[in-house]
């Protein structure tokens, strides 16, 4: 009987330890394990940290020190030291919490769409998913504190504490924080004045800085701008950094991952629609700095080159919109959204329907 017991009990423990390092293991991840820490993590932040008020400069630390304990409490439930008395409480309350949160993301959203994080991207899963798996997994170790005896001495308390900085440690040398987004000057890999596409079908644009205008004598008359009805009025969209020239008339303007598979796709099929419409707008690209060496074949699958520049993973994140996914694509208008599309799911690029709202006029818009 005790030999059952004990049976079960280290199956328990080894199934809930593994919950605990895959987890941690693959906020860490983007596409197979460990193969972009800084991007995965960042991408945690972002999409899970920001949106429940977390700041930018606080959420670094915490990702870190929560992916660090999540693999500590795997470890150690591993070991013998503390673990009835300490380390199952205190794990049964990291669930609790978790459970708490995530029924509170279910509240607001239905929880039956979306990713929880709580295995970042690499294992998406719902926040409805994860309340049922953190569920099963206290009812784990509630068996499992049963089972285990009692015991009068709990070992040594310092490799609970040991492990548990070492881990943190890990996480902080495996994904170091970078400087605040504010403080990122990333230029440009390569300056590409214009697209690769024929000149004769669509008129190229530019990333650099116009030429200087010579200066003329002042007019002594007052000009009066006056507005063109047959068009939107011209505003900022906080794009002239990247591309000077983003606000005037119609403009495409990508977020992309270089390595993304699916902006990969998008950007191959607005090269198409441009080389059989002239009406398509010039088009510019901001990737992510995440495996910037691979925008070369990028634009060699796409079938053109474009204007682009690279920014930061998390500077990349809030530009393209909270709660948004790659691959972005945004029709402006003299710097007025008119149609933005993104991720993968219901808000995708569809090229027949940009067609749409390209030969659509502004009073057309309005309507």
């Amino acid at each position: 009987m005790a030999t059952k017991k004990t049976y079960i009990a280290w199956s328990l423990r080894i199934i809930v330890s593994a919950l605990f390092i895959l987890s941690a293991l693959a906020k860490l991840s983007k596409g197979h394990l460990l193969d972009s820490p800084y991007f995965a993590i960042s991408t945690f932040e972002v999409k899970q940290l920001y949106t429940i008020g977390f700041s930018e400069g606080f959420a670094p630390y915490f990702s870190r020190t929560l992916i660090g304990i999540e693999l500590a409490l795997g470890l150690l439930l591993l070991q013998n030291n503390w673990l009835r008395k300490f380390l199952i409480p205190v794990t049964i309350a990291m669930l609790a919490v978790f459970i708490g949160h995530l029924t509170y993301v279910t509240f607001l959203s239905g929880g039956n769409s979306g990713n929880c994080g709580c295995f970042g991207e690499l294992l998406p899963m719902t926040p409805i998913e994860a309340i049922i798996k953190n569920i099963v997994a206290i009812g784990m170790l509630v068996y499992l504190f049963k089972l285990l005896p009692k015991v009068s001495n709990n070992g040594n308390f310092w490799i609970l504490t040991t492990v548990l900085f070492a881990t943190i440690l890990g996480i902080y040398m495996l994904a170091p924080i970078q400087p605040p987004a504010s403080n990122f000057t990333v230029s440009p890999m390569m300056e590409t004045p214009q697209d690769t596409i024929s000149e004769a079908v669509v008129p190229a644009d530019t990333i650099k800085t116009e030429n200087p205008i010579t200066e003329a004598k002042k007019d002594t008359i007052k000009k009066i701008e006056v507005e063109n009805i047959n068009e939107p009025k011209k505003v900022k969209s906080g794009n002239a950094k990247f591309f000077p020239s983003i606000d005037k008339g119609k403009k495409i303007l990508c977020y992309f991952v270089p390595g993304c598979d699916h902006c990969r796709t998008a950007a191959k099929e607005l090269t198409e629609m441009r080389k059989k419409d002239a009406i398509l707008p010039p088009l510019s690209v901001i990737f992510m700095n995440e495996e910037a060496d691979l925008i070369p074949d990028f634009f060699k699958e796409a079938g053109a080159t474009y204007p682009y520049t690279i920014i930061e993973v998390i500077p990349f994140w809030n530009i393209l919109g909270k709660g948004k996914d790659t691959p972005g694509v945004k029709y402006l208008w003299n710097g007025n959204e008119i149609k933005y599309y993104w991720g993968i799911s219901e808000d995708k690029f569809n090229g027949a329907d940009l067609n749409v709202y390209l030969h659509k006029s502004f009073a057309d818009l309005k309507k």
